[in-house]
């Protein structure tokens, strides 16, 4: 089982868990805004990921959900520095940990 992938399964899975989330309470994007607000303050991610993450949650909702799970390179790369850390109970978490990982061993 490659692990990187299984990884990243598991990140799409929960970002589209998350864009769920944002389409039944798109209040909760300004969540994102502010911890992203927070991390251009603090100097603590870097920018073109800051950047980046202000373009899509300043845009529409579901151009927001596209990126979260979109496939490519860049995608990819935006969601190893997620504002929604923290948006996924842990209950579903886990349920979404193992549904990915029972996928991948059946092949």
């Amino acid at each position: 089982m490659d692990l990187h992938r299984l990884g990243e399964a598991r990140s799409i899975e929960l970002h589209r868990a998350v864009a769920a989330m944002l389409r039944r309470e798109p209040a909760r994007v300004a969540q994102a805004r502010e911890r992203v607000r927070r991390w251009r303050a603090e100097g603590s991610v870097p920018l073109p990921y800051v950047e980046a993450w202000e373009r899509h949650l300043e845009g529409p909702l579901e151009a927001l959900c596209a990126a979260m799970v979109d496939e490519r390179e860049w995608a990819r790369a935006l969601r190893q520095v997620t504002p929604f850390a923290g948006f996924v109970d842990s209950r579903t978490r886990w349920r979404i940990w193992r549904e990915v990982r029972a996928r991948a061993e059946q092949g």
